[in-house]
């Protein structure tokens, strides 16, 4: 983090502000738009075609948390329990 800035409270980092953090949610994964990567070379036949589409992760920022401030952890998501194998494969 660089600078925080709450009303009058400015707190400039050099570079960075030691222990400052910033809580986020992920809102999606995904691939972005796919892009042509074309290689052509003149006079020697030489022509390939690929396509490629970044990875991406969009995130929406909670809080902006400086240094020493307590911040509230949120409660985890119960996750799914995984169906058992029965061992006679019944």
């Amino acid at each position: 983090m660089l600078l925080i800035a709450d009303g009058d409270n400015i707190t400039v980092g050099k570079p960075l502000i030691d222990g400052a953090r910033v809580t986020a949610t992920v809102k999606q994964n995904g691939k972005g738009k796919k892009i042509i990567v074309f290689k052509y070379k003149a006079k020697v036949r030489y022509r390939r075609k690929n396509g490629h589409r970044q990875l991406f992760t969009s995130l929406n920022i909670d809080k902006i948390l400086p240094a020493g401030a307590e911040d509230v952890k949120p409660v985890k998501k119960a996750r799914r329990k995984k169906t058992e194998e029965k061992a006679d494969g019944a």
